[in-house]
């Protein structure tokens, strides 16, 4: 990570400042995050979903991994996001509005200590791949998910809500996630068409 990147994260001081940072390396204006590869952006298959991902961020879902619901000949995938929530309310709202379509919506507490089975949203010969959700250990969320945030944003993650949210079907008919998401979190970005590379 360049050191103008790294200073991003570490002045952050509040959640609303880390979900636009989140936002804008979606978007492609900064190169790195924390947890994820230096320099490297969203993956190709998440291109369409950057303006959805983004304005969740900027609403404070703070989205870590996403997946588009696709299918190949040897695999299958949901749609599916997973991330930190830092709004109560917003959590109750993302998860009624979830379930209220048929989706899948699996909350994790690391206060509470009350977590959900993983949950399987990808499948390479018909064995499962990929699983969202359950129990992140504090080694992973501390030194890798949020290193290089402030140790007081790093604790709050730490001991933080996640949301994974997904659709039952496998392939594009689970797409329908990503509108929904949209309805309560608030419209795309008008700054969605940019570039999304490094």
């Amino acid at each position: 990570m360049s050191i103008r990147d790294r200073r991003r994260w570490k002045n952050a001081a509040t959640w609303t400042e880390v979900g636009e940072l989140m936002a804008r390396w979606l978007e492609g204006e900064i190169a790195s995050r924390p947890g994820y590869a230096a320099r490297y952006g969203p993956d190709e298959e998440t291109e369409h979903l950057v303006p959805t991902l983004a304005a969740a961020c900027r609403a404070g879902y703070i989205t870590t991994v996403s997946q588009p619901g696709e299918a190949g000949t040897t695999w299958e995938q949901r749609a599916a996001v997973t991330g930190l929530v830092t709004d109560p309310g917003l959590l109750d709202r993302l998860t009624a509005a979830a379930l209220a379509e048929g989706l899948v919506a699996r909350v994790d507490d690391h206060t509470a200590e009350t977590y959900s089975e993983p949950y399987i949203v990808t499948t390479v010969d018909g064995e499962p791949f990929t699983a969202f959700g359950g129990y992140l250990d504090r080694a992973n969320l501390t030194l890798v998910e949020w290193r290089g945030l402030r140790p007081e944003l790093v604790e709050q993650a730490a001991t933080g809500v996640y949301l994974t949210l997904a659709a039952p079907e496998w392939g594009a008919a689970g797409e329908r996630l990503w509108p929904l998401l949209d309805r309560v979190t608030g419209p795309r970005s008008e700054n969605a068409s940019r570039a999304h590379s490094s």
